[in-house]
């Protein structure tokens, strides 16, 4: 009875719209002010959560933990205080309704001035001017200017040119929604300009959004470039406070033809391990032929200017264990674990990491807080990249570590060879990310095999340290048997068994399966001895990948990538299919 005359008070006596509902979710009680919320008689007694869509749980936790919560109804918001009336289980829960309509609304106009900074470059543009007669490149470069200011000019931007091949563009964020219901339609634009070149013309775009200040969106405009342009080109990165967002990405990148870099690259690691006490090498967990192949070659580096070097390895699958063990035997190699190598880590010891640039990836995460750390790497650049390289080489358009690692041994070595060995290990990296030179391989791919045969590499011997165990090759078959074929030119099968040469299989049946007329991407799944699901997907270029399994927490490159998840292979595959037909 007291309880009753309580909310009839509250009833009475409320300024604002309110309800009572009941311990079973149904409303008891409420004043004349509630038909500013709900137009429609019959409110007492229906459903709290056909009312609102607000199911009574959560109002009981709002008025336990003293949050609001947020309901729009006939264009208005109201922001809705809940309380309780009553203890114990049978309590009811009082409702207040708050109109803050005008202040969402002044919300959402501050929002929408809020000013973006867009920072766009032209990709690969002297190598697309140099691919053009002296006609057409004045006649190129002022198209491309064309195109992309009259996307500019579409959303009110001020756009400045202040490079041959970058624009800073300036634009209120009330536009960006229409620029990404648009996909970004300027890089379709520029793609399609005819050129001389052999390859598209493509941009890359930074974009800062929701900066503190001018000084930080700008800030913000620039790492998107830096992300974008490490990830290869033709796409747009976007960074705001809390992440980052992916759009684009459709062509594989374009391969540079000027090695000058390379020689740069090489004179300066040449003198950071000369400048070192020892050198530390690492790779990836669960380290591959092009992760190992690279660690040798970058051994070789430090032993030519008379430099201890260690290579981490914790562990490696039985992919790793045959070339691993000619390695060994050689007794050319310090193999180590990270144990070791953090009681051999000092302040002048320089850390190489390779064929990864996540610190979540590397065998040793302790060694990355080093002073003196080089990153080289091949995969396109993700939003989490080490930080505090005193060097970073990261191209996405070599096909594999062991090609820029090769590269950088033509300009060290001079007149001196690599061993027989090394020459093998990075021959096979290279074999194995190009799946045996099918995939993402250029000239500068070929002319790095070719050195390295005149310096010793056997294709024979390197055949010998893919040849895998029965049980790996029945593992093999069965999966490639079982798989499954969508629509769309997909398909997709589970590795049967946990193996620890899980992600080998998964790559090997995802190769295989791509060989299948018709079918344009592949997904395959499976887990390893530790349990975990590996995922490993790869296409012909007309779908993007990366882009799928970076969904998934992975990345990659935009025809071949994987990840790690916790759920199980057949749930992750359901997953995709959720995931890919937006792609197709």
């Amino acid at each position: 009875m007291y309880l009753n005359r309580i909310e009839k008070l509250l009833c009475v006596c409320c300024p604002l719209p309110l309800c009572i509902v009941d311990a079973n979710g149904k409303v008891s009680r409420t004043n004349e002010k509630i038909g500013e919320v709900f137009l429609y008689d019959g409110v007492s007694g229906s459903d709290i959560f056909v009312l609102t869509g607000i199911k009574h749980q959560e109002f009981a936790a709002a008025a336990a933990e003293g949050k609001s919560l947020m309901l729009s109804r006939n264009e208005k918001d109201f922001r809705i205080q809940a309380s309780f009336v009553g203890n114990g289980d049978t309590a009811s829960i009082a409702l207040y309704f708050i109109d803050i309509t005008n202040h969402e609304k002044l919300k959402v106009l501050h929002t929408n001035e809020q000013i973006c900074m867009a920072v766009i470059n032209i990709d690969n543009y002297d190598e697309l001017i140099a691919g053009t007669g002296e006609e057409g490149e004045m006649t190129l470069a002022n198209e491309i200017n064309k195109v992309i200011r009259a996307w500019a000019a579409k959303y009110n931007a001020s756009i400045t040119k202040h490079k041959e091949d970058r624009y800073f563009v300036i634009f209120k964020y009330k536009h960006y929604a229409a620029m990404v219901e648009s996909k970004f339609s300027v890089l379709d634009e520029v793609r399609a300009i005819q050129t001389d070149a052999d390859f598209p013309v493509t941009l890359s775009i930074g974009i800062g959004l929701f900066g503190k200040t001018p000084a930080e969106t700008d800030q913000y405009a620039a790492d998107a470039l830096e992300i974008a342009l490490g990830r290869g080109g033709d796409q747009v990165v976007v960074k705001n406070i809390a992440n980052f967002e992916y759009y684009g990405g459709k062509n594989q990148t374009v391969e540079k033809r000027n090695k000058g870099k390379s020689r740069v690259i090489a004179h300066a690691l040449r003198q950071f391990i000369n400048q070192s006490s020892r050198v530390i090498i690492m790779g990836h967990r669960n380290p591959d032929m092009d992760c190992f192949g690279a660690a040798l070659g970058i051994s070789r580096v430090a032993a030519t200017v008379k430099k201890d070097a260690h290579i981490v390895i914790n562990g490696f699958n039985e992919a790793l264990a045959s070339i691993y063990q000619a390695a060994k035997e050689t007794e050319d190699y310090n193999f180590i674990t990270s144990e070791k190598a953090m009681s051999l880590a000092d302040e002048k010891t320089l850390i190489i990491v390779l064929d990864t640039h996540r610190p979540g990836m590397v065998e040793c995460p302790e060694l990355l807080d080093a002073e003196r750390l080089v990153v080289i790497d091949h995969h396109r650049k993700a939003e989490d990249a080490i930080t505090g390289t005193i060097m970073s080489y990261m191209e996405p358009y070599a096909s594999s570590t062991c090609e820029l690692v090769t590269e950088i041994l033509q300009y060290i070595l001079e007149k001196k060879t690599i061993t027989k060995m090394e020459a093998d290990a990075l021959l096979a990296g290279i074999t194995v990310d190009t799946n045996r030179f099918a995939v993402k391989t250029g000239v500068r791919t070929f002319e790095a095999a070719s050195w390295l045969r005149r310096n010793g590499a056997d294709t024979a011997s390197v055949k010998r340290y893919f040849q895998s165990n029965l049980e790996t090759f029945q593992a093999r078959a069965k999966s490639i048997a079982n798989a499954e074929f969508l629509e769309g030119g997909v398909a997709m099968s589970v590795c049967p068994g946990d193996s620890p040469n899980a992600t080998i299989i998964n790559s090997q049946v995802a190769d295989e399966l791509l060989t299948i007329q018709g079918i344009r991407a592949t997904f395959v799944a499976g887990k390893n001895h530790l349990g975990q699901t590996v995922v490993s997907a790869r296409s012909l270029g007309e779908v993007n990948v990366q882009l799928i399994m970076e969904k998934l927490g992975g990345g990659g490159h935009l025809n071949t990538a994987g990840a790690q998840v916790k759920e199980s292979p057949e749930e992750i595959l359901e997953k995709i299919k959720e995931i890919v037909p937006q792609f197709l």
